[in-house]
């Protein structure tokens, strides 16, 4: 066994251990989301708030990027071709999981001020479902994007400056 192999076997058994506590989902589970395998190079006390820090951290990178498709300014020429690519719809959904993804951010701002474990894990676990649905839906915009991708994204055959 190597190290870092043995480093994540102690931070698996450690997750079992706040998992059963607080009912948490498993680690596979939340590994394959969010990569929470990573934790296993970091020194702490609090596993739970580590877990926490990467379950906000991809959703806050979801939340920045549905931002800049919904409020383009500044964004980079990619999202302008998205945006040309999605539909009415498909606008909506992301405004819907915006939402659901700023109220996570808000709940982190408490978080981050006053430590509380039971919190944590509620966070955890509150997260992890809302990402199993906005998941569903992103999936569901992606293929529509892919779709349209051809058809709007050189539509006029000049591209974005065109």
């Amino acid at each position: 066994m190597t190290k870092e192999e043995s480093k994540l076997k102690i931070l698996k058994e450690n997750y079992k251990k706040i998992q059963a506590q607080h009912n948490l989902p498993s680690f596979e589970k939340l590994n394959e989301d969010f990569q929470i395998e990573r934790i296993a190079e970091i020194e702490t006390d609090f596993l739970i708030r580590e877990v926490r820090k990467y379950v906000a951290d991809r959703l806050s990178n979801y939340l920045r990027s549905i931002e800049g498709i919904l409020n383009p300014s500044n964004a980079p020429m990619f999202v302008f071709s998205i945006i040309k690519a999605i539909d009415s719809n498909d606008k909506k959904k992301f405004a819907e999981i915006y939402k659901k993804l700023s109220e996570i951010e808000l709940e982190l701002i408490e978080l981050d001020i006053e430590f509380s474990e039971k919190k944590e894990a509620e966070f955890i676990k509150n997260s992890y479902k809302v990402w199993q649905e906005i998941k569903k839906e992103l999936l569901e915009i992606v293929a529509s994007i892919k779709k349209n991708w051809d058809n709007k994204s050189e539509a006029n055959g000049r591209g974005y400056f065109g």
